[in-house]
């Protein structure tokens, strides 16, 4: 199951104190049951002193073989232990797709 490899990376890659991989493939235009559109929210010590776009770097990086070959979308968010703890609501929320036949 390409989630429970996603999972198993990023505890791997970054020890977070929080961790949520969210398979939003229902949202899109593919078959029911697919694993290919994905939001992680990912909080960790090791993100503190990081710029953002560094910290997007990382986890593209723990996830390399699935973006290759498995992931078509990846909806990214990243924060220090201080930086969720100030999240009122948690991570934003995806926006609807807009690709495919849904188009309107």
């Amino acid at each position: 199951m390409i989630q429970e490899r996603i999972e198993d990376k990023l505890q791997q890659a970054f020890s977070p104190l929080h961790l949520d991989v969210i398979n939003e493939s229902y949202m899109h235009n593919v078959p029911e049951g697919s694993e290919s559109h994905f939001k992680v929210v990912v909080v960790s010590q090791q993100f503190e002193g990081m710029r953002l776009i560094g910290r997007h770097r990382a986890v593209n990086t723990a996830l390399a073989d699935e973006l290759a070959n498995d992931i078509h979308a990846l909806a990214i968010h990243t924060y220090t232990e201080a930086e969720w703890q100030t999240q009122q609501q948690g991570a934003p929320a995806s926006p609807a797709c807009r690709g495919g036949s849904k188009l309107g």
